[in-house]
């Protein structure tokens, strides 16, 4: 969807969202947008350590 001024409306395909998603992670020169992915990334950090490990790093451990 083009407007009158030649801008692009909603994104239209995923390809244009994929795009879209990685000018958003690369830009260098918003804080906010670093902060956030930063952010998103230790978030998803966490919850792969925490849901795909099978070990329990605060129970104790087994004396041999």
């Amino acid at each position: 969807m083009t407007g009158s001024d030649g801008k692009k409306g909603p994104i239209s395909s995923a390809a244009d969202w994929v795009r879209a998603a990685c000018r958003f992670a690369t830009d260098r020169t918003d804080f906010r947008r670093n902060l956030l992915v930063n952010v998103g990334l230790f978030a998803a950090g966490v919850w792969v350590a925490r849901n795909l490990s099978d070990f329990d790093l605060m129970s104790s451990q087994p004396v041999t």
